[in-house]
């Protein structure tokens, strides 16, 4: 069985490696020497994720660890079985329950194990070794063709289960997936660009869509049996039976549908993104939400209809069987074109009608399950706020030495002090890297294990995709996708923007 302290290493190892080709290598090298069986852990571990995703443990679950174990005895297995029963915890006392849990398990692990944990368990481990690099990795491990790796994912979307095949059987396990209807892909993804006319020089003539702020989902139909998924890959259909009753309503015996799920006001305007969201997260009172809040279906893709896959088809070939079975009032709203102008005033329409932008599609591309293809560009606008840094972490792995990821505060006018917002560590080149670990350290005031506390006289300028609530805050408020632009050190800490100026960007 292999220990925990294997995956540590390799972790430290690739997130101080700067080549990708070496970080490949190393990766591969700690894959093969798993067994089959600890295959999904590992894969899940060294991606920054747990296996389960989410177990309920936050910053206050893990606070004040206990001392660290001399040497190394958590086994994989026994850190993924612990994290799995404080994971099914729920009801009264539970979180006291789950500190208790954890400790047992931190009172085992090493200091190193520790901290690896505890950057793990709250989604700060950052070792470098994206999706990507797994894949290639995994196919090196292996001693497969990189193709057959993304095949597998594809059809079977999870990484774990393909890891566990393939390190077990080679090339003859991955191919045993296969498209199955019921049995969740992971979703295709969207690259960026900055504007219609950018995006419309990589693909000309594309489809237009809106790009809506709603739930993913993946909806599977075989004869009456319905199943509706996240984009997490998450079983629902329990909590959408409108997304149910719309399905059994196409002309259809099999069918797996890509979409959103969203809730809307009465004049059709979308509600703030977590509306939709918490009413997936509901399991109870289903039919009393249903009726108070119902949601909406945008279809906007298709990947198999009646016993064939559609994935290798064109996306202008999708869309017209698309067409031909789903009503347009359950489809995304599209418009073919290769005039920007013709583009620009349909992202304004959907900007007009409260949606976040557009998504410019390819009509010859394929559907890359799990990938940010070329042939999904996605078009936003980008919001800015000038906001007070008030403290910043220490790096890990690559970014070791550094201070990395930073506290956000917003100006409260009627105290003139500073209300924190969140946390970003995105945006950010080694060399502003390197200028603000020395400049915050010159405005240190106090520090911690972790942080580094500093007086709040640094701007910088961060850019967001929207604002959501949070209990977590104490303004009640953070940011989406928050990320730096850049340092401003022409404005003073009293030009940074108020939290009345972060709400007025919602939610509502």
């Amino acid at each position: 069985m292999t220990l925990l302290t294997e995956i540590v290493e390799t972790s430290a190892a690739v997130g101080a490696i700067a080549g990708r080709t070496d970080k490949i290598e190393r990766l591969a090298a700690c894959l093969r020497r798993l067994e089959p069986a600890e295959a999904a852990i590992g894969v899940a571990f060294l991606s920054s994720q747990l296996r389960q995703r989410q177990i309920g443990v936050g910053y206050a679950s893990i606070r004040d660890l206990p001392t660290a174990a001399a040497t190394p005895t958590l086994t994989l297995a026994a850190v993924d079985s612990a994290f799995e029963t404080v994971g099914q915890l729920a009801g009264r006392d539970s979180q006291a329950e789950r500190r208790r849990q954890l400790l047992r398990l931190f009172e085992r692990a090493t200091g190193a194990e520790q901290e690896f944990l505890v950057r793990l368990l709250v989604g700060e481990l950052r070792q470098g070794a994206l999706e990507g690099v797994m894949y290639d990795a995994l196919a090196r491990a292996m001693g497969v063709p990189l193709a057959e790796v993304r095949r597998a994912v594809m059809v079977r979307g999870d990484l774990g289960a393909v890891a566990e095949a393939g390190l077990r059987d080679g090339a003859d396990g991955l191919r045993t997936f296969h498209l199955q209807v019921g049995q969740p892909l992971q979703p295709m993804l969207a690259q960026s660009a900055v504007s219609l006319a950018q995006a419309l020089e990589r693909t000309s003539p594309a489809a237009i869509e809106w790009k809506l702020d709603g739930a993913r989902v993946q909806i599977h139909v075989d004869g009456q049996d319905v199943r509706v998924f996240t984009r997490s890959l998450d079983d629902i259909t329990s909590r959408v039976p409108e997304l149910v009753d719309m399905a059994l309503a196409l002309p259809v015996g099999s069918v797996v549908l890509d979409g959103e799920a969203l809730a809307l006001r009465a004049d059709g305007r979308p509600l703030p993104f977590q509306v939709s969201a918490s009413r997936l997260g509901t399991r109870l009172d289903v039919e009393r939400l249903r009726a108070a809040l119902p949601l909406t279906p945008f279809v906007f893709d298709i990947l198999h209809l009646d016993g064939e896959d559609l994935v290798d088809r064109s996306a202008a070939e999708r869309h017209a069987i698309l067409a031909a079975i789903v009503p347009e009032r359950w489809r995304a709203p599209r418009l073919v074109t290769s005039e920007v102008a013709q583009a620009e005033d349909f992202l304004g329409d959907a900007l007009a009608r409260g949606h976040e932008g557009v998504v410019v599609k390819a009509l010859g591309s394929t559907y890359e399950a799990g990938r940010r293809g070329a042939g999904w560009i996605k078009v936003k606008p980008v919001h800015t706020l000038d906001l007070v840094i008030l403290a910043a972490e220490w790096g890990h792995g690559r970014r070791h030495g550094w201070l990395s990821n930073l506290h956000l505060g917003a100006r409260d006018a009627a105290t003139g002090g500073f209300v924190m917002l969140g946390k970003t560590f995105k945006g950010l080149t080694d060399a502003m890297l390197t200028w603000q670990t020395a400049r915050l350290l010159e405005l240190e005031s106090r520090r911690d294990n972790w942080t580094v506390y500093v007086r709040p006289e640094l701007v910088v300028e961060i850019a967001f995709d929207g604002v959501q609530r949070s209990p977590r805050y104490p303004g009640g408020v953070t940011l989406r996708f928050a990320r730096v632009l850049h340092y401003r050190e022409d404005k003073r800490p009293a030009d940074a923007d108020t939290l009345d100026a972060v709400r007025a960007f919602g939610p509502d």
